[in-house]
Parts: structure tokens; C-alpha cells; sequence
């Protein structure tokens, strides 16, 4: 079969002239493609060219059949209902106006074969895990999961020939997610996945990599990628390997020829000056000796030049995937050490999502209780009253979207407003939202490391940053200039290297849009953090990276339980 999307010489710039793609050409064919990259290597923008969100400055986009494009940032229009984002308004009006009677043509127009179009949206949405949603109901009230939820069952509904899907996990819980994932699997179209969801990823037929503005096809899933990459990365660094050995004994050369060549210059001068050759063969010999050095010289600096070149391409093609290798002893907790102590946890107060719920009451063990006198006014069987997080625990926090995660984690943290809830800590605690908005763009990543550490040097500050990659003057750059990857790691930098040391770190969904590379760098910091952790996340891959050694969920309605390992 064709190419059911062909991209030819595609290139594009944002207004302020920064390039993002420069003459890119690429086709994808039936099946599914995981598209991936850097943050900032152009992959959202490459959908929206694609969708026809964007126009390319130059090239062409050629698409069979109809697109469908879910972007990563849905725009939702005050008073719109879930049948509008679903895009059935119209049909579903003009079927309940032929039920109340009315016979216009236009009518039957409107809806043309799509009479069970209500069945199969709430299909849908069931399939999806939106059951509970009326086609009624306004968007604005939806929590980014289930808003998410919509836009992709209104793309299911209505199949089109290519499915655009950018980050579409993000902001998904656990079940959500899993129902993405077996929809993505029986999928049959076409379609491209922007998305750095390992299990997701895991259901791709084909892995389209975007690198320095160039895309390369592997056949397979991730797995098979990651295996496809790794072959050609060793075969790469033994290149530059084989090519920076060579360079080194073309200077060996170029400076023994210019040794020798010495040594034939002060002979030459000696035999001149002794005044034992007519003087018509010294200058002879001499203009020989100087035409020899000459083509001498070009062929070592040639020589030298190609070898340098071909230690060049060689760099090039090895990846700057560096790991990022954090000490941070002074993150270090005993065992023991009681770290959090969080109680009044069952009275529902304390979270607007809880306030208009009754949950069932059960008397509270005493244990559990947060103080003298009756247990807490609405407590759910097997919730928890009291959260205690002793020595350097590491705990997962699931559970579905809108449930309070975030709230939680801002009462920890003494950033958001928690009547109801005792929070006492042992321990400084550091704190990593999901927007990742904790630098200064005015301050260089030294400057934002001192502001965080302003006892600590300015060589300890460069040389523990060092090991977060910003090395000699990559140190010196605006937090305000630095890439998606870099801004990253220099965040995690000012958490990590705070003085006081954090012993306590919450992590709010710290995955979401982040590029495949910074989620294992995040990971790689996490293996040198040696403090406690509770972190919110939906990504399974990488809380089973981290080390989980407690999982917690928190339901709207059962309140914060302990469940079993994931």
C-alpha cells in the first residue's frame, strides 16, 4: 500500500526565525508508529503540520484520507458539552427532532446513516472508562483525564483514516490509561503516536526517531529500537574510537616529518655554509628541499585534516545521552527516623472533591485515631486516618484523576490550604510540581544551584553541577535560554542541591512531557537520592524505576488506602 502520509523537503520556523524543521522528508504507512525525540526536536510541531494546525514555510504534506489530530492542550469553549467535544451535536439534534415528529429533509441530511450514533458514543465512552459522563454534561467541569478521555473517543468514533496522537497519556490515571492502551492495540488505521509512555510505545509497529532534524525508521516497538539503537551506539563509539586514534597518529606523523625535516634543513645550512658545493647546486638543492617540505607539509596537513573529519562525523553520530551520576549524601536519612506524620486524613473536608460525598461510616482503630475523643466524622472502611512515612521510604500515590493527589502533596509541602489535616514533618522537604516552574529565567543554572545552596562555594556549586552535565560554561547559561532536556536537569539540580538538603521529596506526576532521555535522567538522580519520596504518578515503567517500596491509592469516594505492589 502507499504512504498514507509523505512529508517532501519539509521545513518551518517559528516567527521569531528560530528553525524547528529544515527540509524533513518522511512517510508513514498503514500501522502504528511511536514518534520520538528530544523535547524541542520538532515532534509536536511535525503533528501539527501534518493535522494542518500549521503551515509549513517550505515543502509538502500529502495525507490519504481524513486526519484526525489529538493535540496535547485541548481548548474547551465555556457552556460546551461532552456531545460537542464528541462533534455530534447537530446529528443528535436533528435525530430527536425527527422523534418529536418533524419531517424536514435537511433533518435527514444532517444525520445521514449515523442513527445509532448515541449508542455508539456512549459505547465509547464506556469503552473508555467515561461511562458514568451524559452527553450533556458541561467540559468545563471535566478534570484534564477525563476532558483527555473525550477528545479520544470522539476521534474513535469517528475512524478516521489517520490518528494523530500527541503525549495522549498525560494527565490519564491508571485505568484510564490501560483502556487507552487496549484501544491503541486493536486499533486497524494508521496512526502516529508523539509519546514517551513506555507501555504505549511497547504496542508500536514501527519507531520513527527525530534527531538533529532528520527521522529515522526502525521496525518493531520500543524494545526492539532501544536494542537496534544500542547496536549502532557501540558501533559508533568504537568509531570514534578507531577515528580519534587515528588523529592522534596523524599529528605523530606531522611532527616527526617536522623533526626531519629539521635535522635536512641544518644539514643543508652546514653544507652551504662550509662552501663545498658550487653555490648554483646549493641553491638547487635547496629550492628541491623546500618544494619536498612543502608537498611534505600539505600531505601530512591533508592527512591530518581527513582524519579529524572523519573523528568529527564520528562524534556526531554518538548520542548525548550522558548519565547524569548525583552524590547527595546529605540526603541521607536513618532508618527509623520518623520523616512525615500526616493525620485527619478521613475526615473528607479537607479536599473539595470529598465535601459533597457521605462516606460510609466505620469506627476508626485506635491507632489510627488523630487525637482524644470520637473518631473523625466520615471515615470509609479501610481508609487510612494517619499517614506515617518513617526513614528513606519511597511511596508510589495513585489513583484516579481528581481524586486529590496534588492537593495532598501541596498541604505536605505547606503551599495549599488543609483544614482537617495535622501535616508534622521531621525532615526539609523539597518539592517538584508538575510545572516544573521553580527557576529563576533571569539567573544563569549556577546562579539558581546558589540561590537554592548559598553556603555552598562557587567550586562546589560547578563541580556538583558537573554531574548534572552543565559543565564549564554550559553553567554560565540563563535558565530562561535553555532547552526542554536542559531546563530539566537544572531543575532537578536546584531541588537535589538545595542546602538545607531536601530528606523529603514529593514529585508531582514528574514524567508528564518529558522526553524519553530526561525521564531516565530523572530516574538516574533518584538512584543518588538517599532520602524519602512520595511521588504522584501514573507512570508505572517508572515508579517501578524508583524504587517503590510503599504504593498508596487515593479514590474519591474510599478515601487513602495501601495496596499492593504494581
Amino acid at each position: 500500500m502507499s504512504a498514507a502520509i509523505t512529508c517532501s523537503d519539509l521545513s518551518f520556523s517559528w516567527p521569531d526565525g528560530a528553525p524547528v524543521l529544515d527540509g524533513l522528508t518522511v512517510s508513514f504507512g498503514p500501522g502504528r508508529t511511536g514518534l520520538i525525540g528530544v523535547n524541542g526536536s520538532g515532534k509536536s510541531t511535525l503533528l501539527k503540520l501534518i493535522a494542518g494546525e500549521l503551515s509549513p514555510a517550505q515543502g509538502t504534506i500529502k495525507t490519504r484520507g481524513e486526519v484526525g489530530y489529538l493535540p496535547q492542550a485541548i481548548t474547551l469553549g465555556t457552556r460546551r458539552t461532552v456531545s460537542d467535544l464528541l462533534g455530534i451535536t447537530q446529528a443528535r439534534n436533528a435525530l430527536h427532532a425527527i422523534e418529536a415528529g418533524e419531517t424536514d429533509e435537511d433533518l435527514y441530511l444532517t444525520i445521514g446513516d449515523d442513527w445509532d450514533v448515541e449508542e455508539r458514543a456512549c459505547a465509547w465512552l464506556d469503552r473508555l472508562g467515561l461511562g458514568h459522563l451524559a452527553l450533556g454534561d458541561q467540559v468545563e467541569r471535566l478534570s484534564g483525564g477525563e476532558t483527555i478521555g473525550v477528545a479520544l473517543a470522539a476521534l474513535f468514533l469517528r475512524r478516521p483514516d489517520v490518528l494523530l496522537l500527541d503525549e495522549p497519556t498525560n494527565n490519564l490515571d491508571l485505568d484510564a490509561r490501560q483502556r487507552l492502551y487496549d484501544a491503541v492495540a486493536s486499533w486497524t488505521g494508521v496512526m502516529v503516536i508523539v509519546s514517551h509512555d513506555r507501555e504505549l510505545l511497547g504496542l508500536v509497529d514501527q519507531v520513527a526517531d527525530l534527531s538533529a532534524g532528520e527521522i529515522r525508521l526502525y521496525g518493531g516497538n520500543l524494545d526492539a529500537y532501544e536494542e537496534q539503537l544500542a547496536a549502532e551506539q557501540a558501533a559508533a563509539e568504537r568509531a570514534v574510537t578507531a577515528a580519534a586514534a587515528d588523529v592522534r597518529r596523524q599529528q605523530r606523523d606531522v611532527v616527526d616529518a617536522q623533526v626531519k625535516q629539521a635535522r635536512r634543513d641544518r644539514m643543508g645550512r652546514k653544507v652551504a655554509a662550509s662552501g663545498s658545493l658550487p653555490r648554483i647546486v646549493a641553491h638547487a638543492r635547496k629550492r628541491a628541499a623546500q618544494e619536498t617540505a612543502g608537498k611534505s607539509r600539505e600531505l601530512h596537513s591533508e592527512r591530518l585534516d581527513a582524519a579529524r573529519g572523519r573523528l568529527d562525523e564520528a562524534e556526531q553520530a554518538v548520542r548525548d545521552d550522558a548519565e547524569i551520576r548525583p552524590e547527595l549524601p546529605d540526603t541521607a536519612v536513618p532508618a527509623g527516623r520518623t520523616i512525615l506524620n500526616l493525620t485527619g486524613l478521613a475526615d473528607t473536608s479537607w479536599h473539595p472533591a470529598f465535601a459533597s460525598r457521605a462516606m460510609p461510616l466505620a469506627p476508626v482503630p485506635a491507632h489510627q485515631r488523630t487525637g482524644p475523643g470520637e473518631a473523625p466524622a466520615s471515615v470509609s472502611p479501610g481508609a487510612l486516618a494517619e499517614l506515617i512515612v518513617r526513614g528513606p521510604e519511597r511511596i508510589a500515590l495513585t489513583g484516579p484523576n481528581g481524586a486529590g493527589k496534588t492537593t495532598l502533596l501541596r498541604a505536605i509541602a505547606g503551599l495549599a490550604e488543609s483544614p482537617g489535616i495535622t501535616v508534622r514533618l521531621g525532615a526539609v522537604t523539597g518539592y517538584l510540581p508538575q510545572r516544573l516552574d521553580i527557576l529563576d529565567d533571569s539567573l544563569s543554572v549556577a546562579g539558581n544551584v546558589r540561590a537554592a545552596a548559598p553556603a555552598a562555594s562557587v567550586n562546589e556549586v560547578r563541580a556538583s553541577l558537573a554531574r548534572f552535565l552543565f559543565r564549564g560554561d554550559r553553567a554560565d547559561r540563563l535558565a530562561g535560554t535553555l532547552s526542554g532536556g536542559e531546563r530539566f536537569r537544572a531543575v532537578l539540580a536546584a531541588l537535589l542541591l538545595a542546602q538545607p538538603a531536601p530528606q523529603l521529596l514529593l514529585l508531582d506526576e514528574p514524567t508528564n512531557n518529558l522526553d524519553m532521555a530526561s525521564v531516565r535522567q530523572l530516574s538516574q538522580a533518584l538512584a543518588g537520592y538517599r532520602g524519602a519520596l512520595l511521588v504522584a504518578s501514573h507512570d508505572l515503567p517508572f515508579l517501578r524505576t524508583a524504587g517503590i517500596s510503599r504504593w498508596l491509592r487515593l479514590d474519591r469516594d474510599a478515601g487513602l488506602t495501601e495496596i499492593e505492589p504494581q
